[in-house]
């Protein structure tokens, strides 16, 4: 994993951007391995302060990554994956930043896309954790985000 003279094989063209949940949470180093002993070149990627940051600046910062992990692979695309926050933040890369034109796949697990009740989310918006109030239920965030079309193409949504 983080390989940085990974090129994308034939079978696999696609790099695997993997992406954390709020506060850093994911299981990247059970999945991460397994997908780079499969053949793909595989990356991981933290954003926003600690996964707590302004989602839409997080996006940003995923957008300058993908390029800048595009024209070291020589890859066309990318594939994310990304749990809770991560399965979500790239949506409004793909849909407000240009990411219809570098992602190939988006694989979400357990996304926040339409938002959480989650009483650990609620506590984190009271501590300063803009994310988290962001992923509210209700949010201005998400219903900007969910406005028109949720999932544009040509991007695959799993």
């Amino acid at each position: 994993m983080n390989s940085p003279n990974c090129t994308p094989p034939s079978q696999h063209p696609y790099p695997v951007v993997l992406l954390p949940g709020t506060y850093g949470v994911s299981t990247w180093q059970l999945i991460g391995p397994r997908l780079a002993s499969l053949g793909y070149c595989v990356d991981t990627f933290t954003y926003g302060n600690a996964e707590t940051g302004d989602i839409p600046t997080s996006a940003r910062q995923l957008a300058s990554y993908v390029d800048k992990l595009l024209a070291r692979t020589g890859a066309k695309r990318v594939s994310i994956v990304g749990h809770s926050e991560g399965g979500m933040m790239p949506r409004y890369y793909i849909k407000f930043l240009g990411g219809t034109a570098k992602v190939q796949n988006l694989v979400a697990l357990a996304p926040s896309n339409h938002g959480t009740l989650n009483p650990a989310t609620f506590g984190g918006a009271l501590t300063g954790c803009v994310a988290c109030a962001q992923q509210q239920t209700g949010s201005a965030f998400l219903t900007q985000l969910n406005s028109g079309d949720e999932t544009p193409a040509p991007v695959s949504y799993t």
